[in-house]
């Protein structure tokens, strides 16, 4: 999954698609790859790259030099889902008869029982991917007589569950490009004189035009020389009139938020239902995790966890530790990844070592990985990047999927972080059976509603910034939580130190008054984070402390909990779940807390000073 670009006109349509390619760059990608017709000919061309851009136009530049290319070209950046960074693991994908080329953002979820299904009547399938399940599928539909590309890529559709952006070219239509959209977004960009864009991402259409189509969920187009036609799997004929392109190219690019940091936050329902999906049934109460699957039957063994991490991982791995030692019993430790290889050596061939990072590349956190090889226990990765050094050094992992993070402040990352390991956490207690059927069904049906419950605390976005507004003069800041919450108020006070320049520190809100208590008064705000959960009474006794000394509060608590109002006006409310998965919800007010803050200060939200995406050296 990654970017998206398909051309159909009268201009050179490899150049049109590069073009649009390079502007996608910004999302991260692994590999590269194009499918086109050669001027008058019908004999499909695919060439695919592994790594940058520039090792794909280097090749096609060679190419320009024996002909002109044709005008119906399709083209994919690939960040890995399915199966490593590889050139038969990129996109297009392509059929046994060499007929049908197909690039796809999404994942199909049954994609293994089409396989199956279709290698029993013959077909060869050449990469890992699930992408290419769909392209086997289409050629089926072909030679089961579909007499278009169109119905062949509706009735394919038909028999596919997950989610899709793609574009499809076929041999035996040369002159037409189909796409089709479910859960992954695509547009079409309308030129001149019958000539089309196709595009996961407007910034990849705004140099060309700037009026648009965007298709909707199970809607297809049909594009050609002589117009195009929007229709339904059900094959009903759509009627849509073009939008208006009305921003740059760098605000098509953040989807027409002002920073990437605030497409980013805003993306946690999608980013949850990602990490979920194929993973979570929550009807029958179980969790499968294919990712462990080499290591499932000696997990039932361990004795011990430690999680290594660093920065937001390793506040993430804070709330990890809750989460498992309540679900499945074991004790677990938390160390910093830069302090793993130093610290005495515990670890031995009865533990079982997580490592977390959104990249892949921590090169504190990958050491640690070595660190524990070498001590002799098991390991797993929790990260971002398929292929990546962490991915490639552990014993098994476990992808967010949380797509490429642009922002260097994390945020959607660690959502995704704290999703996977509450799905870890229930794989664990199953595999050792300290968790009952009744608990684990009631905690996976508050998992799979967290995407609807954040849809309401970004719905909080304007009342947050109201109050950062009141608050982004203040020079220091102290975040409180207690039990699942208090790693919370570390990250929420990290964010806060990562992109204002503000002083911040969070403590577990029993801590308080062993000494930050001294710093509090008229001029020093307190954020406490004061759910109506096991620990409520705890944390309105922190509060109560800090009122004693004249210090501003900001409550972020359940909504409904009218009560609170007593101690402060400045409320942020977020939905009641189930305690465990409550850090999911209360970290994005956190998060916006932060963004409108430094965004009142003039600050580069998202490229703050000192700071890099990806920390690749110790």
């Amino acid at each position: 999954m990654c970017g998206i670009v398909g051309y159909i006109g009268n201009k050179n349509g490899i150049d049109v698609v590069t073009r649009g390619l390079e502007r996608l760059e910004y999302r991260g990608y692994d590999s590269a790859g194009v499918a086109f017709f050669g001027v008058g000919q019908k004999r499909l061309q695919v060439i695919k790259t592994v790594g940058r851009l520039d090792a794909l136009k280097h090749i096609l530049a060679k190419q320009k030099k024996s002909g002109a290319f044709g005008t119906a070209v399709i083209g994919h950046t690939r960040w890995a889902t399915h199966g490593v960074p590889s050139k038969m693991n990129a996109h297009p994908h392509i059929g046994c008869k060499k007929e049908i080329a197909l690039v796809h953002n999404g994942i199909i979820e049954n994609s293994d029982a089409l396989r199956e299904a279709l290698s029993r009547e013959g077909h060869v399938f050449r990469s890992s991917t699930d992408t290419e399940a769909l392209v086997h599928l289409i050629e089926r539909m072909i030679s089961f007589g579909a007499l278009s590309l169109e119905d062949a890529v509706r009735q394919a559709l038909r028999h596919v569950r997950g989610t899709f952006g793609i574009v499809v070219i076929s041999s035996r239509w040369p002159n037409r490009v189909v796409a089709a959209r479910r859960g992954s977004p695509l547009l079409v960009g309308v030129g001149k004189k019958n000539e089309y864009i196709i595009a996961s991402d407007a910034s990849a259409i705004s140099e060309h035009t700037k009026r648009v189509i965007y298709l909707d969920d199970n809607e297809l187009i049909s594009l050609s020389s002589e117009g195009h036609r929007i229709f339904d799997i059900a094959n009903n004929t759509l009627f849509k009139n073009a939008s208006l392109i009305t921003w740059s190219q760098e605000e098509s690019q953040k989807e027409g938020f002002p920073h990437f940091m605030l497409k980013e936050i805003f993306a946690a329902p999608d980013v949850i239902e990602n990490a979920l999906r194929g993973r979570v049934l929550a009807k029958e109460g179980v969790v499968k995790l294919g990712g462990l699957e080499s290591v499932q039957k000696k997990l039932e063994w361990i004795k011990r966890i430690v999680i290594a991490a660093c920065g937001t991982s390793y506040y993430a791995g804070l709330i990890g530790k809750y989460l498992i030692e309540e679900m499945a019993k074991i004790p677990v430790d938390v160390v910093y990844g830069s302090e793993f290889r130093y610290a005495p050596s515990t670890v031995d061939r009865s533990a079982l070592v997580i490592v977390i990072s959104q990249s892949g590349e921590t090169a504190d956190t990958l050491e640690a990985a070595r660190e524990a090889k070498r001590r002799g226990a098991k390991t797993v990765g929790i990260v971002n990047v398929v292929g990546s050094s962490i991915a490639r050094e552990v014993h098994a992992g476990i992808y967010n999927h949380a797509g490429p993070e642009i922002a260097v402040a994390s945020t959607k990352a660690f959502i995704s972080q704290l999703v996977t390991l509450a799905m870890l956490a229930v794989f664990l207690g199953t595999e050792r059976k300290t968790l009952s059927d009744e608990k684990r069904k009631e905690f996976l049906k508050e998992l799979v509603a967290l995407p609807r419950k954040c849809r309401f605390v970004l719905k909080q976005d304007q009342v947050i910034k109201k109050i950062a507004k009141k608050f982004s003069a203040a020079q220091n800041f102290l975040f409180l939580g207690r039990k699942f919450n208090w790693p919370t108020a570390l990250e929420g006070a990290l964010k806060l130190k990562e992109i204002s320049y503000i002083h911040a520190e969070g403590y577990p809100a029993g801590e308080m008054k062993h000494g930050p208590i001294a710093l509090i008064d008229q001029h020093f705000p307190t954020v406490a984070i004061a759910l109506q959960d096991s620990v409520y009474e705890k944390i309105i006794s922190a509060i109560q402390e800090v009122r004693a000394r004249k210090g501003p509060i900001i409550g972020l608590v359940t909504a409904g909990d009218s009560a609170f109002q007593k101690y402060t006006k400045h409320i942020i409310a977020i939905p009641q779940t189930h305690e465990a998965l409550s850090p999911v919800l209360a970290v994005i007010p956190l998060q916006l807390f932060a963004y409108h803050i430094a965004c009142f200060r003039g600050a580069d939200v998202d490229k703050p000073r000192n700071l890099a995406k990806s920390v690749t050296v110790e």
